[in-house]
């Protein structure tokens, strides 16, 4: 594989329509949202021969994959859905309104406590295998999942090691089939619960 095809990025989907504890589970973007989606396209494009993406991934969720089709669009690609590239899992046992209250108090800790159904350590390196293996895409996802690939490329046990911000872009370079950090994306200035 050539070394220019050894980029990955990570965008956090545009701002949403909606949030959680809102009636829509799986809001598509608001007006800001589609014209942050054209403008990360525009990046994007813009980046040097070689270094741009050839593929498009995405979260299942439509806030992420109305982010990825403008710039899937200008490819001519379609969006590859992933899952494994979605949201934090919430448990069976938490409620959609109390969703915000446990996602802050698993920012506040380590991957290995968040409490659950299943290993939120395991989870993130899950999400960081996932990106791993895409080389040369640009891949849409969350706030959580892409501070899940960044703390598991930084070997950082910490759930929440940044804030970024709608349609920002972390840039990886694949090292033997692993993530290094190249470029953090923009941080958020606002709160995302």
């Amino acid at each position: 594989m050539s070394p220019e095809k050894l980029h990955v990025y990570m965008i956090r989907h545009g701002k949403p329509a909606s949030t959680w504890g809102d009636a829509d589970e799986d809001p598509g973007l608001d007006e800001t949202g589609r014209a942050q989606a054209r403008a990360a396209a525009e990046v994007l494009l813009a980046l040097p021969e070689g270094l741009r993406p050839t593929q498009v991934v995405s979260s299942p969720l439509r806030r992420c994959r109305e982010t990825a089709q403008p710039f899937a669009d200008a490819l001519g690609v379609p969006v590859i859905v992933d899952k494994r590239v979605g949201e934090i899992p919430t448990p069976k046992a938490v409620s959609a309104a109390d969703r915000s209250a446990w996602l802050r108090n698993a920012f506040g800790g380590h991957w290995h406590e968040i409490e659950g159904d299943l290993d939120y350590d395991q989870w993130r390196r899950g999400v960081a295998a996932a990106v791993a293996g895409y080389p040369g895409t640009a891949v849409f996802s969350h706030y959580v999942a892409i501070n899940g690939a960044v703390s598991t490329a930084m070997d950082d046990t910490r759930v929440m090691g940044f804030r970024p911000d709608h349609t920002s872009m972390t840039t990886f370079e694949i090292v033997d089939g692993a993530l290094k950090i190249v470029e953090r994306g923009r941080e958020a200035a606002t709160q995302v619960l």
